[in-house]
């Protein structure tokens, strides 16, 4: 019993981080129309920029705060000076998005090389849930995962700006006929699905290898997660990265990593053919 539990605190850690790098991309995606590949690559800039604050006399905590905003700046201007001008060309935005992710890879290559970092862990000591002692900023990590989601959702579903969103995400150009200013909501919007990035990034900085590569292990479940969760949808994210980052986090555990990639996309393919149009879609029709 008590390790049934771990596995599933485990499995539950890792699809909350799924969440928040998937989340971005389905927001992106569904009101801009952008496949952005360098989306890893903001989450690899989080967590580098939590690992600059902490090594230059600020704390963990001090970078947890500031990574979100550094990464949402960094996106706001790739925004501004490139992906502004190649909207509804979404094979223009895969490359140009490509591109500047191995630009960032190879800015942080010439900055820090191509080594790994590490960090201590910010809170040290277990606690036992459902009798068995985990480890306490694991916790931690799913609470501010938690939050981000919840807010994510709140923003999205309860204030103007979301009633806004969500209706460009419909009908772009009816909303832009009824006023609504499109261009300042994709500006907003790829730079809170950089900050997204930035926070998982930062948060799981310090139980995860800091490398230029570390992005891609992250990008790929995000979007397989979109895939089996649905395009164009907010809500999808949440079934399809719970559906791959379950699949994937038990298989790893039990067997192999190597089995879990197997698994994880042969999973990803029976449900894209039996549910061509996403779960969240499926479920919207059944409801």
């Amino acid at each position: 019993m008590d390790q049934l539990a771990i596995y599933f605190l485990d499995a539950a850690n890792y699809v909350l981080i799924l969440v928040l790098v998937a989340l971005g991309l389905a927001i992106v995606f569904g009101l801009m129309g952008v496949i952005n590949m360098a989306h890893g690559e903001f989450m690899m800039l989080g967590a580098y920029a939590v690992m600059v604050t902490d090594r230059h006399g600020g704390s963990y905590w001090l970078g947890l705060l500031l990574a979100p905003l550094a990464v949402g700046v960094v996106g706001f201007l790739i925004e501004e000076a490139v992906i502004r001008r190649i909207y509804a060309r979404v094979l223009d935005t895969i490359l140009a998005s490509w591109g500047i992710s191995l630009m960032l890879k190879q800015g942080i290559v010439l900055i820090f090389g191509p080594g790994s970092y590490s960090m201590a862990t910010p809170i040290a000591g277990n606690v036992l849930v459902f009798g068995a002692p985990y480890p306490v900023f694991r916790l931690f990590i799913m609470g501010v995962s938690l939050a981000a989601v919840a807010f994510t959702f709140w923003m999205f579903f309860a204030t103007r700006f979301g009633l806004a969103a969500r209706a460009v995400i419909a009908n772009r150009a009816m909303a832009g006929c009824l006023g609504i200013n499109t261009r300042r909501l994709d500006r907003l919007t790829f730079t809170y699905g950089a900050m997204l990035a930035g926070l998982a990034g930062a948060v799981m900085a310090p139980l995860i290898s800091l490398d230029p590569q570390m992005g891609l292990g992250f990008l790929v479940p995000a979007f397989l997660s979109i895939l089996v969760g649905g395009l164009g949808s907010i809500l999808g994210p949440l079934a399809g990265a719970a559906t791959v980052g379950v699949t994937d986090n038990l298989i790893a555990t039990l067997y192999s990593p190597v089995w879990a990639q197997l698994v994880v996309f042969a999973v990803v393919v029976v449900l894209i053919r039996l549910f061509p149009s996403g779960l969240a879609a499926r479920r919207r029709r059944e409801l």
